[in-house]
């Protein structure tokens, strides 16, 4: 009740906020047609993203409000992988360029003004992780490393293994798919591995499919930070709240190199779900 009083008190002052989460549409656009000035419309968005951006540990924890059973039960139920607690990804938000002598750092790899955003969900598209601070530049492997929650994997205090694309190393807590499969195990362990990851990729597609603001946020990084994490907050909401699921708006291919690096202890754990899985 106090949460949806904070959200309630965020959002009453004017309506400007959901033409431009929902939208993407300029903020000088959106004053105009609600006949109020841009720094007004300035200020309501502002005032929205960061009340929501507090809500953040409230509607987004690892690895969900869901007993970790729960959580696998529902992973598995896709392909039958099993003991798979979130689904991890990058996605790049455009922004517009920005000034100062770091600018080159949000170059990505299709020469895109961007911020590289982690995120993990779980089987029902419940974003569960969000990192949201990091310029366009930034490798995925990076982000993860760089992240509070992979001590904690690393530390063991997660029963359980998240799955990753190729732009991962494969750890103990990370498993990602074979490059070159030569079994028909490791074959069969890439499609159900596919398929269960599949479930970051789709989350990627509701998100963007129902705030188009992060097709391009023409704002500062560290303002286009704070709006993804709104978005990931209000997304949650709704999947909580089950509300209707827009078009899936499919994830553009931003093409992650692929990691070579290799943890042995990693790779053993992933032939033992092949062979004993997938075999």
């Amino acid at each position: 009740t106090h949460t949806l009083q904070i959200i309630h008190a965020a959002t009453e002052r004017s309506q400007s906020h959901r033409r431009f989460f929902a939208s993407g549409t300029f903020l000088y656009t959106v004053g105009d047609a609600e006949n109020i000035s841009k720094a007004s419309v300035c200020r309501s968005v502002r005032t929205v993203y960061l009340s929501l951006k507090r809500l953040l540990n409230v509607f987004v924890t690892f690895p969900g409000h869901k007993a970790i059973r729960t959580i696998k039960h529902a992973f598995y139920g896709i392909a039958g992988f099993p003991n798979v607690i979130g689904a991890l990804d990058c996605t790049h938000v455009r922004i517009k360029c920005p000034s100062g002598p770091h600018e080159a750092d949000f170059v990505n790899r299709k020469s895109v003004h961007s911020i590289n955003v982690q995120r993990i969900s779980d089987a029902d598209c419940i974003i569960t992780n969000v990192e949201a601070k990091w310029p366009g530049s930034v490798h995925d492997s990076r982000i993860f490393r760089a992240s509070s929650l992979y001590q904690q994997l690393a530390r063991g205090e997660f029963s359980g293994v998240l799955l990753g694309d190729k732009g991962y190393p494969c750890l103990p807590y990370l498993l990602t798919p074979y490059q070159e499969p030569q079994t028909e195990g490791q074959h069969c362990y890439n499609i159900a591995h596919a398929r269960t990851r599949g479930r970051i990729e789709m989350a990627f597609g509701l998100i963007k499919s129902r705030f188009q603001c992060l097709k391009h946020l023409r704002v500062t990084p560290p303002r286009a930070c704070d709006i993804v994490v709104a978005c990931v907050v209000l997304h949650n909401i709704a999947c909580l709240r089950r509300e209707r699921q827009p078009r899936i708006v499919e994830e553009e291919d931003w093409g992650n190199e692929a990691v070579l690096e290799e943890n042995e202890t990693g790779r053993l754990i992933r032939d033992t779900y092949a062979n004993n899985y997938f075999a």
